[in-house]
Parts: C-alpha cells; sequence; structure tokens
C-alpha cells in the first residue's frame, strides 16, 4: 500500500490530469460534503458500507483495522439521524482508519473535529440511529449519484473528493 506521507496530491490537478477519461474510472463527487474531522486533506482505498439510518455496520467496520482505509457509507442521504458520532469516530481513529465519507449525518462535532481523521458528511444531526443489525459491507455503492466501489481510491482536500479505480504512483 501507498505511505499517504508518499503521496503529495491536489484535487485539482487530479482533475486537471484526468480532464478528458470518459472511461469513468475518475469520478468526482458533487460539492455537498462538509468536514467534520481534524485532517482535511486525506485519501487511501475504499472500504463500503450500506445503510439506512442505522450506524451497525458502520460500527463493526471502524471496529476493525483500518489499515489506511477511507470508509465510505452509503446512508442514502437521511438528514434524520447520524451514523457516527464521537465514539465510533475516535475508534476508527484508533483502528487505523484514514478517513470516513458519509452520505448521511454525523453528531458529537466537537468530539469528531478533535480526531485525526478525514470526515465527512452531509450534515450534523444529533439523533442517534436505532440499532437493527441491518446493513452490507463491500459492496458498490451509489454516493450522490456517483458510483464507488470496494478498492476504488479516494482523494479529499479543500476542493473536493474525487474518487478513482487505479492507485496513485
Amino acid at each position: 500500500m501507498t505511505s499517504s506521507a508518499a503521496v503529495i496530491f491536489s484535487t485539482c490537478d487530479l482533475c486537471d490530469a484526468h480532464r478528458h477519461d470518459t472511461s469513468g474510472s475518475f469520478r468526482v463527487l458533487p460539492p455537498v460534503f462538509r468536514d467534520f474531522g481534524a485532517k482535511l486533506k486525506f485519501f487511501g482505498p475504499v472500504a463500503t458500507v450500506k445503510c439506512f439510518e442505522d450506524n451497525s455496520m458502520v460500527k463493526a467496520a471502524v471496529d476493525s483495522p483500518g489499515l489506511g482505509r477511507i470508509l465510505v457509507v452509503d446512508g442514502g442521504g437521511s438528514l434524520r439521524h447520524a451514523l457516527l458520532g464521537g465514539n465510533l469516530g475516535a475508534a476508527a481513529a484508533r483502528n487505523g482508519w484514514a478517513g470516513v465519507v458519509i452520505d448521511g449525518c454525523v453528531r458529537d462535532v466537537a468530539e469528531l473535529a478533535l480526531e485525526p481523521l478525514g470526515i465527512r458528511a452531509l450534515a450534523s444531526m444529533p439523533l442517534p440511529t436505532e440499532k437493527r443489525g441491518h446493513g452490507q459491507s463491500d459492496v458498490p455503492v451509489q454516493i450522490q449519484g456517483v458510483r464507488l466501489r470496494p478498492g476504488d481510491w479516494l482523494f479529499a482536500d479543500g476542493d473536493g473528493i474525487v474518487v478513482s479505480a487505479q492507485a496513485p504512483l
């Protein structure tokens, strides 16, 4: 795996380099995500969870070794319940996740802001989820109309979030 210290990137430069790509291997997420973690620039291979207003699978993922990956959570864009809070954010950082991108909400934003982790989500919402054990992991997901697969590479910085099928050089 490529060390994050060895790769310098800019999402703008990546977009410039792939501006003529028509293969679909390079994708840009819409500019709807807010920063919630202490790391504003992060990248890594994608791991996925698909769930709706139930963060059981998110908890299982962040409690496992992150290995520098980015957990991408397809929460269906729900703004009714938070899928990640302070405890799960701390677990993600402790277990070596590079970041979490959620098509949904987070809570405990003051705690999340202290975690050495990249966290992007649509909004904050103080309501927690119910734990019903529903959801899927390691499946292709669609985030704001953009398809992501486990093993894709995600890059996030102040300009946005891009996804590539190829690992960085």
